[in-house]
């Protein structure tokens, strides 16, 4: 119990790396700015949501979090879910920021659970066709903003009403996001470690936007500290409310353990997966408190930290520090933003999040692979994230299953020539040509699954010449319940034909679960035999007595 207590101890905050934490935590902070404000108004619940997340998330993830780094907060995949929940309780906003909250319970849930460490198993398939996915539904839902129209909550309407928005844009505000757009693409590395691209792009932006009046701006945001959000329970989208906030806890861990892994590879580091999860929750928890949106570990903002020389949590509380300034003293400043100046930022997010290392590997990846890819991307884009991840999963598992059923039934084989196998002695060998042909040798070695159970009765109840059936498994560590069953049903046929069956080696784990299946039921205890030496004696014995 004090073990899984540990995690909720903060972190302590020391000034040992005071210059490299203040660089790049102002770093973050300039860079996560204009995000917040983007994804804020991309979610639905408006600029300063964003903000208020990512104060809360930066903060909390940073004083628990397990990545010393790592700077969190909104981000592209949470994004596109989160509008998801606002448009669903649009009109009861206070049930949105609820799943907000219930996705920081869920996340340390998930700790309490370890189910941190399953992040890896994810085949790189799904995650590409996902990150590809989310990138192109930031990009799609970004065109009616950068072309001076309002925003649009689903992919289908935005893809509906673009052919007649680009029929009569806003020319002023399709200028400002398109210059937005090439600020943040092609300001040279040198000016970008000086004055980070994004805040350029901001400022010179809005700067434009003052000559250029017809382009939309964000308005009036709210200063001061935020009005706190208390949780509400409607019990007739309970059912709802759960499953958005389950997926939002998915994506938000998956999403920070794979920054995680990121920000260890730049560190040479490691980081703590059960103390991030931790660090999430409680940052989301507070963050559906505050009226903020979701978030999770940042890559591009937690890079931008480790360049600037952050290495320890005191750069992401200076981060949110920065931030909290911002909305406390500065707002009348940040009203003045172009929206397609958000939006111009907000497209080339979405094309860094394409994975364009699969999409030029594609015409080289196995069939299967792009095959996965494809139906991940297509389900992320049309349908939704969580069914795209879902369906990826399990095809990707049964694909896996099947390759693996083919391995282990291949290794399943009958000993025919005991002169070529080295598991038999010199004496054993004689006396198993003896009687060779009265004797089945069935030899399994490896794991054995669910996936081959069905291949090996099918295999081994067709054979009918033999009187003695030895099922050797030695070499077997470990089975499932169905080859348990399988199995059962291999010695059941066996025997309803009179033959005699004999089993050789069973571990203790394989041995336990065919006791408990009731699987040995027919077999008498003489016949459970420890070495194939003893069985092929046995098994010479029995058939010299039956004659």
């Amino acid at each position: 119990m004090l073990k899984n207590l540990a995690v909720f101890r903060p972190n302590k905050i020391n000034l040992k790396n005071l210059r490299g934490d203040l660089a790049g935590g102002m770093t973050a902070a300039v860079i996560a700015l204009p995000l917040a404000l983007a994804f804020g108004m991309a979610s639905g619940a408006g600029p300063i949501a964003g903000m208020y997340g990512a104060i809360c998330v930066g903060l909390m993830a940073a004083l628990f979090g397990g990545t010393p780094s790592q700077i969190s907060g909104p981000t592209g995949p949470m994004t596109i879910i989160t509008a998801s929940v606002f448009t669903q309780f649009g009109d009861r906003p206070a049930l949105a920021f609820t799943v907000v909250m219930l996705t920081g319970g869920f996340q340390v849930l998930f700790d309490y659970l370890k189910l941190g460490r399953y992040v890896n198993l994810i085949p790189y398939p799904v995650i590409s066709g996902f990150l590809t996915g989310v990138g192109c539904i930031l990009i799609i839902m970004q065109l009616d903003l950068l072309l001076g129209f309002p925003a649009q909550q689903t992919i289908t309407n935005a893809l509906t009403v673009l052919p007649s928005d680009l029929a009569s844009p806003n020319l002023q505000a399709l200028f400002i996001g398109l210059l937005a757009f090439a600020i943040v693409t092609l300001v040279p590395r040198s000016i970008h470690r000086i004055v980070p691209a994004p805040l350029l792009a901001l400022v010179v932006c809005s700067l434009l936007a003052l000559a250029l009046s017809g382009a939309p701006v964000l308005g009036n945001i709210p200063s001061g500290f935020p009005q706190w959000q208390l949780p509400v329970m409607d019990f007739a989208v309970l059912n709802e409310m759960l499953i958005f906030s389950v997926i939002l806890a998915a994506l938000g861990s998956i999403d920070s353990l794979l920054t995680s892994l990121v920000a260890d590879n730049a560190t040479r580091t490691f980081h703590d997966s059960d103390k991030e999860l931790v660090g999430q929750g409680l940052g989301n928890l507070l963050a559906g408190f505050a009226g903020g949106i979701p978030g999770a570990g940042a890559t591009i903002r937690t890079l931008a930290n480790v360049q600037a020389g952050g290495r320890t949590p005191l750069a992401a509380v200076i981060h949110a520090a920065v931030l909290l300034a911002v909305v406390l003293g500065m707002s009348p400043l940040v009203a003045h933003i172009p929206v397609a100046a958000l939006a111009g930022i907000l497209i080339k997010v979405g094309v860094d999040v394409i994975d364009w290392r699969y999409i030029k590997r594609m015409h080289r990846a196995p069939r299967t692979d792009l095959v996965l890819m494809l139906l991940v991307l297509l389900l992320t884009i049309f349908v939704n994230v969580i069914t795209a991840v879902g369906v990826g999963v399990v095809l990707a598992s049964l694909v896996f299953v099947k390759e693996m059923a083919e391995i282990q039934v291949n290794s399943i084989r009958t000993i025919t020539d005991p002169e070529h196998e080295s598991m038999f002695d010199e004496e054993t060998a004689d006396l198993y040509r003896q009687h060779r042909e009265k004797l089945m040798f069935l030899h399994l070695s490896g794991l054995i699954s669910f996936g081959a159970a069905n291949n090996l009765v099918r295999r081994f109840t067709v054979v009918s010449e033999y009187e003695v059936l030895i099922i050797d498994l030695l070499d077997v560590p470990h089975i499932d319940g169905s080859a348990a069953l399988a199995l059962e049903q291999v010695i059941d046929h066996a025997i309803d034909q009179k033959r005699h069956v004999i089993i050789v080696g069973m571990t203790f784990s394989v041995a336990r679960l065919l006791g408990r299946l009731g699987a040995l039921n027919r077999i008498r205890e003489s016949e459970l035999i420890g070495t194939r030496a003893e069985a092929v004696k046995a098994a010479a014995d029995f058939l010299s007595q039956r004659g």
